[in-house]
């Protein structure tokens, strides 16, 4: 499989794209104590504010985005730190393992793993067991969708205050549903690269990335199924004004199903979790931006929270694009809607 990478100029590519993304280290901070620690053998870094507290304090796992592939401690350093100072919260960056070298569960399981840690020695860190949230952006915001779910159930711990996923991708099988085709070659997640990620994290490889774009990956009757759940009928008809065309269906090719049915685990795709997961899980902040492929991710996972009765804080910035939170103060350049989304998960996290 190395090799296969290789010669697609695949292993190359990444090297480079981590290269690209990896942020720079900054200095100290006089407003927060950082700290570089391992939670269940998962590396994590903690920002907690220097200043006196009255009580105990808010806690924030925040896991980073980057299409499960790129991405690190120190490419959301300024995020976290703007999180943890204006929130006033103790904030935990975890670094989970990344595709293609580790397969999904890999990073599922280090978010998950590094959760519980954290869950089990809040004092340790002057955290309130009754707010903790889980936050992360893109594939970020998939990890904390996962994770939520698992401790949805879960008695013995602290329960989630709140869960806040911006721009996140909740879904594999449909990579045709409105968003896709308007935003297709929109910088920063072109449509092809949405389904490109999805195969790396899963499989370590991108074969058979044009079936899965065309639709041909998945069953009729699984389809069906999940019909109810992902479907542009559950998108509101302001988002189809610009260019929908319906798709011609294609053909089901059982082979390629073979190779990605776990694309069908909502701890992969939390969008195709069961009611009785949904309806038990916390108080929701959803941000979707307009110009994303993985706007109506978020769309359909807001409205299906809502029919659980899940409470969704839901912010839609009309002039943003995918990636936009995390270019937040990007060697020196920054976009006015990057941080009022910012602000406005700041905001949330101050009402909890």
């Amino acid at each position: 499989q190395g090799r296969i990478l290789e010669k697609t100029g695949l292993c190359s590519q990444i090297t480079f794209g981590r290269y690209v993304r990896q942020g720079r280290k900054l200095g100290l901070d006089p407003k927060l104590l950082i700290q570089d620690l391992q939670f269940n053998e998962v590396p994590v870094r903690v920002y907690q504010p220097k200043a006196t507290s009255d009580g105990p304090r808010r806690g924030i796992l925040f896991f980073h985005g980057g299409g499960w592939v790129f991405g690190s401690l120190d490419t959301y350093e300024k995020v976290c730190r703007y999180l943890s100072r204006e929130s006033d919260s103790v904030v935990v960056s975890v670094q989970y393992r990344l595709a293609p070298e580790h397969k999904y569960p890999a990073a599922y399981e280090d978010c998950l793993n590094a959760t519980l840690h954290f869950l089990q020695h809040l004092q340790l860190y002057g955290v309130d067991p009754a707010r903790v949230t889980v936050c992360g952006d893109s594939a970020g915001g998939n990890l904390a969708a996962a994770v939520s779910q698992t401790l949805a159930g879960s008695s013995g711990l602290p329960r989630l205050r709140a869960q806040i996923l911006i721009y996140p991708g909740l879904q594999a099988l449909d990579f045709n549903l409105p968003s896709y085709h308007q935003n297709r070659g929109v910088p920063l997640l072109f449509r092809e690269r949405a389904a490109f990620f999805a195969l790396l994290y899963l499989n370590g490889d991108a074969l058979h990335m044009q079936e899965v774009l065309d639709g041909s990956h998945i069953p009729p009757d699984m389809r069906l199924k999940y019909r109810k759940w992902v479907s542009p009928d559950n998108i509101p008809e302001e988002f189809k004004v610009r260019g929908v065309k319906p798709l011609r269906p294609t053909d089901f090719i059982a082979e390629v199903y073979e190779t990605v049915k776990r694309f069908c685990e909502p701890n992969l795709c939390p969008l195709l979790a069961e009611d009785s997961v949904v309806h038990q899980l916390p108080e929701s902040f959803i941000l979707t931006c307009e110009y994303d492929v993985l706007r109506d991710d978020g769309l359909l996972y807001k409205k299906r929270l809502e029919d659980n009765g899940v409470r969704v804080t839901w912010c839609h910035l009309e002039d943003g694009f995918h990636g936009i939170i995390s270019l937040y103060d990007f060697c020196g350049f920054s976009f006015p809607s990057g941080k009022r989304g910012l602000d406005s998960v700041v905001n949330f996290l101050k009402s909890l």
